[in-house]
């Protein structure tokens, strides 16, 4: 048995087709994404690995307008009003 406290990130004991236990590495969540401006997590972004996020709908991935997936709608809005003045 090897000493858990030693390894980094999380593990999980799985049994094997051979009727053997081992540890299996549990892999983090990534982050929410963040607003360019204000760094506050985006609404609408999926939230997963590079894999999972590829394989959702383009729909799912990122809200469909202007800066969708790198600011939030407050910034945006803030962002055109300044832009048309």
């Amino acid at each position: 048995m090897v000493n858990k406290s030693l390894r980094s990130g999380k593990r999980k004991l799985v049994k094997t087709p051979g009727s053997k236990y081992k540890y299996r590495k549990v892999s983090d969540k990534p982050n929410y994404a963040h607003c360019a401006n204000c760094d506050n997590p985006l609404p609408g972004v999926i939230r997963g690995t590079t894999v999972e996020v590829r394989k959702s709908s383009k729909s799912q991935r990122s809200p469909n307008r202007p800066y969708g997936g790198q600011l939030c709608s407050p910034c945006l809005r803030r962002k055109l009003i300044n832009a048309s003045r």
